[in-house]
């Protein structure tokens, strides 16, 4: 199965802002954007031309793939089928990453990243509906229970995720009970509930050329 392997906090220094790829460490000084924020290589420092036109659209894709950790197959994909949907086409694009169960996790609070929800759904430690689903690309729907796995409770990386899910608010869409780790769709996601820095017009714009 191919995934991205490298640093990710380089793929935050390419877009010049805090993806939060990497937990705990982006609230942290050891943060590399802070640290260093300008793109990675050589000649980082240097390049600083100013990006128009499909540069820009080229970089708000990447941004929003690096950030739910897709593949550039099955991001097309998704813009393929928003595309056909009824609705706006960004929007449903983004209803459709946001729904991805490794994102739901990590939405949740039940773990400190992206990556690491990732982790923990192709590892068996998430049900849905009480059903072990192990498929990150898993869409949930609105009325859909997420638990962890009774068995899978006592993991360390749980507790951590806890301290960090104080960093920020679980959306408006989903209800959880962190304490027993269960949480409830309440309903799809719109625009509005998710806060991302991405403007996805410019990705419907880069698609349709």
């Amino acid at each position: 199965m191919a995934r991205y392997t490298d640093a990710v906090c380089r793929l935050c220094r390419r877009e010049g802002m805090k993806l939060f790829l990497k937990g705990s460490k982006c609230f942290s000084d050891k943060c590399p954007v802070e640290k260093r924020n300008f793109a990675p290589g050589q000649h980082g420092k240097d390049r600083k031309a100013k990006i128009v036109g499909y540069g820009l659209q080229l970089r708000e894709k990447q941004k929003a793939k690096r950030i739910y950790f897709t593949l550039e197959g099955q991001f097309r994909n998704y813009f393929e089928k928003a595309a056909k949907s009824r609705g706006v086409t960004g929007a449903k694009l983004l209803e459709q990453l946001e729904r991805r169960l490794d994102n739901v996790v990590y939405r949740l609070g039940f773990a400190q990243s992206r990556r690491q929800a990732r982790q923990l759904v192709r590892h068996g430690h998430v049900a849905v509906d009480g059903k072990k689903v192990n498929i990150p690309s898993y869409q949930v729907s609105a009325g859909q229970e997420i638990s962890i796995r009774e068995n899978s409770r006592k993991l360390a990386v749980l507790e951590l995720a806890k301290e960090y899910a104080s960093h920020g608010t679980t959306p408006t869409w989903l209800e959880v009970d962190r304490d027993n780790y269960k949480a409830k769709v309440l309903s799809l996601p719109k625009r509005e509930d998710i806060q991302l820095p991405v403007n996805e017009q410019l990705i419907v714009e880069l698609y349709s050329k």
